[in-house]
């Protein structure tokens, strides 16, 4: 349904949501809620939020569906380190349209299109200061940690979202950008910590797991660097997308290490992104590394690894990372605008939200899943 921005007498300028259709009756909306552990989660008619000091109310353009979504209703416990409790609405992957202004709230035009960032930290710590909201500093102490972890999040028709987390998109098409809330920043991120280690001619990367993140993972590196990008899967066709988009390609399995160091001339690459974060993947990625090489483990599988001084390459770097800044965010956008990063995405109604993590689950998913609520 549709909500008309409302203004206040008191100041013509700032924008306030209605909390009711004029018949004195609440308006709600479609959400896909996350409400026990190890849970599917279920689409529920919930109030439509209103915008705090602050923030800002969006028309939920389109919401990614996310692996890390499954992890916490399908994985995670009560009593699981860093378990985040129920109930709240999924969806930290969000692009929309403003539709009301909280107070306080200026600079900002209803109607316009955003990508959000979806860490939300105290704001005033070191790491928040400078829009690393994912390290904040004080995380302990949060009641949440971003949109649709902790807090209610864009998988909705609607979602408040601080001021300061809104990326401008102009006249970018808003459903294909929502998952680079994450599946562009995180690769964007890893990637930009490794730009050191693929300076200069003849360096190479590597790539393991080409989902909806590792194929933007080969399109920025491919935009960012000179590197030689070697891509990995089981998968195909996803090998040949890959290959569209710039990378050499090697199939996973049997001779996979010996087939990528024979592409580096036997030396190794000089940086590694583990996309999966499962053990056979980390162990298939330190296998490749040259010396002084960078890698870093960005899924969330769960891999563990061991070290030995004397199998590891000399001075080469075993890392991880999680999500971004804010500045990073920027910056993925305007590739994305320039077209260097574009998303392959999977279009759901609302309707079929469930169906979309139902794909998900399952790994039948060619790309991105996005929910658009009001398609």
């Amino acid at each position: 349904m549709a909500m008309q921005p409302i203004r206040s007498a008191a100041d013509d300028e700032k924008i306030l949501p209605p909390a009711c259709d004029g018949s004195g009756e609440e308006i709600v909306m479609r959400a896909v809620v996350f409400s026990e552990w190890q849970t599917f989660p279920t689409i529920e008619q919930v109030d439509v939020p209103e915008p705090g000091p602050g923030e800002v109310l969006l028309k939920v353009a389109g919401a990614g569906a996310c692996h890390s979504d499954v992890a916490l209703y399908k994985e995670f416990a009560k009593d699981t380190p860093g378990a985040i409790p129920p109930p709240f609405t999924l969806g930290h992957e969000n692009a929309g349209w403003v539709e009301a202004l909280g107070p306080g709230v200026s600079g900002i035009d209803v109607g316009d299109a955003y990508l959000v960032y979806g860490p939300i930290g105290c704001g005033h710590c070191r790491m928040c200061s400078i829009g690393q909201d994912t390290y904040c500093e004080n995380a302990a102490t949060m009641p949440y940690l971003a949109l649709g972890l902790g807090r209610d999040g864009g998988m909705a028709e609607y979602v408040t979202v601080p001021a300061r987390n809104l990326v401008a998109l102009g006249d970018a098409d808003p459903v294909a950008a929502a998952p680079l809330a994450d599946a562009g920043l995180t690769p964007y991120h890893a990637i930009k910590n490794a730009l050191p280690n693929l300076a200069g001619g003849g360096r190479y990367a590597l790539v393991i797991g080409l989902g909806g993140l590792g194929q933007i993972a080969v399109q920025i590196l491919t935009a960012l660097t000179g590197a030689t990008v070697i891509a990995t899967d089981m998968k195909p066709d996803a090998m040949q997308r890959a290959e569209e988009n710039g990378a050499v390609t090697v199939a996973g399995g049997d001779g996979q290490v010996d087939a990528i160091r024979e592409l580096t001339g036997g030396r190794g690459v000089d940086a590694a992104f583990d996309i999966v974060g499962a053990a056979p993947t980390i162990k298939t990625a330190q296998a490749c590394m040259a010396q002084g090489g960078r890698l870093t483990v960005v899924g969330i599988a769960g891999g563990v690894t061991e070290w030995s001084f004397f199998s590891t390459p000399y001075e080469s770097t075993l890392t991880n990372t999680y999500w971004g800044t804010i500045e990073d965010l920027h910056n993925v956008v305007a590739m994305y605008r320039a077209g260097q990063i574009r998303p392959q995405i999977e279009r759901y109604s609302m309707d079929d939200a469930l169906e979309a993590y139902r794909r998900l689950e399952s790994g039948q998913l060619s790309g991105r899943a996005v929910v658009t609520p009001h398609a």
